[in-house]
């Protein structure tokens, strides 16, 4: 399956054949159909597998001891996976949603690029609630405000940013984090 979703990634929806993915996953086309009934069953098992590796990077990030550090760390791990050769350089949810699919693919990419959102805002108000953030700050336009800078960073990347460019976005966004 993450072969299947490197090609995914690396090619978006449309610019994936069948032949691709076979090839990529060891597979023949009658395997590829007999385990996942077509391409875009496959693409959405796929995409559920991109969004359980990243469920396991929010928990591990969710740990930081401070909303302002699992912000930090994230912004860090984001910018190293973009800058290290041989990664896709963007984030499979922001290139493919802003690609032409059909809207079945646009409505569950929604979907999974929403779950980060709201991790985001249960760490937020969290923070909120223990004194972290000021009591002005809503914790939804907070979470709003670093997933518009972290899928600006994979557009970013995606046009050839270098590793210091992003890392300035990064550095700039956490320079308005709200204090009190």
């Amino acid at each position: 399956m993450d072969k299947a979703l490197d090609v995914f990634w690396r090619n978006g929806y449309e610019g994936t054949s069948i032949s691709e993915l076979t090839q990529a996953m060891g597979i023949s086309p009658p395997s590829l159909y007999a385990a996942f009934g077509n391409k875009e069953k496959l693409f959405h098992t796929a995409l559920d597998r991109y969004a359980e590796v990243r469920k396991q990077l929010w928990a591990d990030l969710k740990k930081e001891p401070t909303a302002r550090a699992m912000m930090e760390r994230l912004f860090n791990l984001v910018i190293d996976f973009y800058a290290t050769e041989g990664n896709p350089n963007c984030c499979m949810l922001v290139k493919l949603q802003t690609a032409e699919c059909d809207t079945v693919l646009a409505e569950h990419l929604s979907a999974k690029r929403a779950e980060s959102e709201a991790v985001l805002l249960e760490r937020f108000a969290m923070a909120k609630a223990d004194g972290e953030l000021p009591n002005d700050v809503e914790a939804k336009d907070l979470a709003g405000y670093f997933m518009t800078v972290l899928d600006g960073l994979s557009v970013r990347a995606a046009a050839g940013a270098s590793r210091e460019e992003l890392q300035k976005v990064a550095n700039l966004a956490m320079r308005s984090w709200p204090g009190k």
